[in-house]
């Protein structure tokens, strides 16, 4: 069910000046892999930014939903924004409105992605989709937004309030009809739709139903997703029972390992990068609590500190002994992506 037109949409973003960008990035990255040095010769294509931390769901795995945060909770300021913009729009391909949070609790947030769409960035969100009321799903469309994408981990309500805590799937199944809807009455090919479907052991079961459901529903795909665990080790009642939905393995002795072999390498932190809502740099989705601040745009610009010695000192330490860092000792890059 992956969308052609939707690739093609990101292609059409291209320009010249961002090909040439997105080449020095990849001819830097391999250099790195190679030398074992961090070359680094472009800026990123790819940027995730986070209009919010706040979220309105109790997610067990989720910073947001346990409130475990020691950052502190805000909203993005549309001026900061607006600044990442002005520095990034001649390189910057595709931009991702999300990190921690609910993007739709921010009121200025489909506002500012008109603003990046106008810009002819490719735009994408994540929402657990209570917030699509039948205007906001109207002007969600008419934003320009790409790509939609919305958490739906489960096909009936019990299944699904096992993860998402506190929510109510009829809330999110009608908040896709109105986009869904809204779409078909203004004739726009955009946003393209993904059912996102977090497989944990409790709803396992129903990923053909979440295939079947979106079908009809008039989504354009289904993204199967695996769970992080924070404390993975001795198990969770989360990790699913079909090896192939988790990112984890058990041993022999019973514990659980990361199946990703954590090479000395990564891709994203050569062509991506993350900011948080109030203008401080992570290098990764993983560092959710930003342990591994690589600097803040309140005293210098992106590129300062994309060419900074916090951003080189930690390449290099993922490129010596990536196993050490740990935000990295939970992911999933090089890992097979399936749906």
């Amino acid at each position: 069910m992956v969308g052609l037109a939707d690739s093609l949409n990101l292609v059409k973003k291209t320009t010249p000046a961002r090909a040439w960008n997105a080449l020095r990035v990849l001819t830097g990255f391999y250099y790195s892999r190679l030398t074992r040095r961090p070359g680094i010769t472009g800026m990123p294509t790819s940027l995730s930014i986070e209009p919010t931390t706040s979220c309105n769901l109790r997610c067990p795995e989720c910073p947001s939903g346990l409130r475990s945060f020691t950052r502190p909770t805000g909203m993005l300021d549309e001026d900061l924004f607006i600044s990442v913009l002005d520095q990034l729009q001649s390189s910057l391909q595709y931009l991702t409105f999300y990190f921690q949070g609910e993007p739709y609790l921010h009121p200025k947030f489909l506002r500012m992605v008109s603003l990046a769409a106008s810009r002819g960035i490719y735009t994408t969100t994540s929402t657990n989709g209570h917030f699509l009321r039948d205007d906001v799903a109207r002007e969600t469309v008419l934003s320009g937004l790409d790509r939609l994408i919305i958490s739906i981990d489960g096909t009936t309500q019990e299944t699904y309030e096992a993860y998402r805590v506190g929510g109510t799937l009829e809330k999110v199944l009608t908040g896709t009809q109105n986009v869904v809807t809204w779409k078909r009455r203004l004739g726009s090919p955009t946003p393209h739709i993904v059912f996102q479907f977090l497989v944990v052991k409790p709803n396992e079961h129903q990923v053909d139903d979440v295939h079947r459901l979106a079908r009809e529903m008039g989504v354009d795909q289904v993204a199967l997703k695996t769970a992080q665990i924070n404390d993975f080790v001795n198990g969770s009642r989360l990790i699913p029972s079909k090896n192939k939905y988790s990112r984890y393995r058990q041993t022999t002795d019973g514990t659980y390992v990361l199946k990703n072999r954590l090479e000395n390498q990564c891709w994203k932190m050569w062509h991506s990068s993350v900011i948080t809502w109030d203008g401080r740099v992570a290098p990764c989705c993983f560092d959710k609590d930003v342990q591994h601040p690589m600097g803040a745009l309140n005293g210098a610009t992106f590129r300062d500190i994309w060419y900074g010695s916090n951003y080189r000192n930690f390449r290099k330490a993922l490129l010596k002994s990536r196993r050490e860092i740990d935000i990295c000792k939970n992911c999933t890059e090089g890992t097979k992506v399936w749906a």
